[in-house]
């Protein structure tokens, strides 16, 4: 029967101190760990010397214990005493106090190379390949910034850019208004409102529009109208534009106006307004009906006192003038009798 020989190992394996260094130091957030460039100097025994590091650090009810340690950041280079040995600590010289700190805006010294890079080593022989493979590589620097030109430019181009597409949109705006035959099309140029509507402007046109807009919503088409009155059943409004509407109500009154003020014929206003000609009978109807029936229910009399208050001095012999129902005046040859002339005058 073999007998099994355990091993203790723990005096072969390594002490791992879990602690490491910190610099006590506020807004200082330097460490020993992996750090082979920084020292860490523990605060001095005498009193005052003490008392001042720990006015210079602010932090005057610190509790020092033996791993409260000052960095050497903090410390001026001829404060500091190098090592003569390469795996040597750094030294302070006698009465140093640290005074370069995060509030006055101190300058980090330049930082020793580490034990490791300090250390001479034999350097190995680079054949040629790798050698000129080292040179054709480039390495791109991803800390690089472009320059403060290059960035203007870039700027500038994207703000030319922006308003290249702003007119791009304008133009593309003013060419759809131009294709179609709307009112927004006349609505810069009081002559066209003129000769297409009978308004005197545009102004007057969109003042009579705002009066009756309100009023839309009960508009009832002429067909369904129709077909209702065939079943007996009651018209009933809807509040909202039927979803076969072809034409904004705006431009269908504008049509409807063309037909009367023109006379446009029905197939006319479907080529311009690109509907079917039924479509365009069907407005017709429609508005013929619906201003019909809300402009008859408005009081156009004027009453008795506003009549002789705007009556013309040619009627102050009459006055019981309500409403002037012909006043045209029609050009005909002049007479060559006097008397003649003085019958066909007209005020």
């Amino acid at each position: 029967m073999s007998r099994r020989k355990i091993f203790k190992t723990e005096h072969l394996q390594r002490h791992v101190n879990n602690y490491s260094e910190h610099c006590c130091v506020p807004l200082c957030k330097a460490s020993a760990k992996f750090n082979g460039v920084l020292s860490f100097h523990g605060f001095p025994t005498k009193l005052e010397l003490r008392r001042q590091w720990l006015v210079k650090i602010r932090r005057d009810n610190f509790t020092i214990s033996s791993h409260s340690k000052v960095c050497s950041r903090h410390f001026a280079t001829d404060q500091l005493i190098e090592p003569k040995t390469l795996d040597g600590r750094r030294r302070l010289v006698k009465g140093a106090v640290p005074t370069l700190f995060e509030w006055n805006h101190f300058t980090a010294q330049t930082q020793r190379a580490s034990v490791w890079e300090r250390r001479e080593r034999p350097t190995e022989p680079v054949s040629r390949e790798e050698q000129e493979e080292h040179n054709d590589v480039h390495d791109h620097d991803y800390c690089s910034t472009p320059e403060a030109a290059s960035l203007d430019m870039s700027s500038q181009a994207a703000e030319d850019n922006s308003k290249t597409v702003e007119d791009l949109q304008k133009q593309l705006q003013e060419l759809r208004v131009q294709r179609e035959f709307c009112l927004q099309r006349f609505a810069g140029s009081d002559d066209n409102i003129r000769f297409y509507t009978r308004f005197p402007s545009y102004n007057h046109l969109m003042a009579f529009w705002f009066l009756i807009e309100p009023s839309i919503h009960k508009m009832v088409c002429v067909t369904r109208a129709i077909s209702t009155a065939k079943r007996n059943e009651e018209v009933v409004t809807h509040a909202r534009p039927s979803t076969r509407q072809l034409l904004q109500p705006i431009d269908e009154f504008f049509l409807f106006l063309c037909f009367l003020s023109v006379g446009l014929k029905e197939r006319d206003l479907a080529n311009r307004f690109n509907v079917h000609q039924s479509t365009v009978s069907r407005i017709i109807a429609t508005w013929t009906s619906f201003l019909t029936t809300l402009l008859g229910s408005q009081c156009i009399w004027l009453t008795p006192a506003e009549v002789q208050a705007h009556l013309p001095e040619a009627f102050k012999d009459f006055p019981d003038t309500q409403v002037i129902l012909d006043c045209t005046e029609l050009r005909c040859q002049t007479p060559s009798s006097l008397l003649l002339q003085s019958e066909m005058y007209s005020t």
